[in-house]
């Protein structure tokens, strides 16, 4: 079994910045791409950001050049940090990862709460 623990949401005025953590945890081989997702009420869930396994990164149009994801191999864990944050930003944000065991497996995070008000 694979888990993943996000962590790191919460409250925050237009304009603040917040870390989201996730530790991915578990019987497995590697970890290959890891990545944001949110998901806000009444929205369909969008991707925020991915890494993969080489360092290499994507972003939403609506968040470059604000929020930065990076990660800690070493602790299979993924961050992503957000500045200068709009209300917009208010979603459920989830953590998922490419596992590898003895396939390629993706597993999700539980979720944390980013809440941003103007």
């Amino acid at each position: 079994q694979v888990q993943l623990m996000a962590s790191g949401g919460g409250l925050v005025q237009a304009g603040g910045s917040l870390t989201l953590s996730c530790a991915a945890s578990g019987s497995f081989f590697s970890v290959n791409a890891m990545g944001w997702y949110r998901q806000a009420p009444g929205k369909q869930r969008e991707l925020v950001a991915v890494n993969d396994s080489g360092g290499r990164t994507n972003y939403a149009d609506s968040v470059k050049g604000r929020f930065t994801i990076s990660r800690d191999n070493a602790k299979n864990t993924l961050y992503l940090h957000m500045n200068s944050l709009k209300p917009e930003d208010t979603a459920a944000y989830y953590c998922t990862a490419d596992v590898r065991q003895r396939g390629l497996a993706t597993y999700w995070g539980q979720g944390t709460q980013v809440t941003v008000s103007s």
